[in-house]
């Protein structure tokens, strides 16, 4: 699916920038059992998908006419892979596959918020 190397390197790219930043500190602020770590986990997720559904409006906005429908697919794409990338972490094995899958979640989608606010800063 994802043959082809300007792709496969932009995942790649995308994937250690977001596990590198912040996932420390998203699993250190989120203690407790399994259960209450992927609940706050996800509770951190929803709050970075709100800023990236600004980011990517704006991004809209900003975008030149010829850029519209290419953003679109590249966003319909993204999440595609967000989903695929972390439902691979949550098919681990043991109760720790669903606090990786939460990270995955919470750590892509503040990655993908941070690069659509950055298309066009304030």
């Amino acid at each position: 699916m994802f043959r082809k190397p300007v792709m496969a390197a932009m995942i790649g790219l995308l994937t250690s920038a977001a596990h590198a930043g912040g996932q420390a500190d998203a699993a250190s602020s989120c203690d407790g059992s399994t259960a209450e770590m992927v609940e706050c986990l996800k509770a951190k997720t929803a709050e970075w998908d709100k800023r990236m559904n600004v980011g990517y409006q704006q991004a809209l906005k900003a975008a030149l006419p010829k850029q519209l429908e290419q953003l679109r697919t590249a966003q319909r794409l993204w999440i595609q892979f967000r989903d695929a990338d972390c439902l691979y972490y949550g098919l681990g094995e043991g109760t720790i596959a669903q606090v990786d899958a939460a990270e995955c979640m919470r750590s892509l989608t503040e990655a993908r918020a941070r690069e659509l606010e950055n298309i066009n800063p304030k």
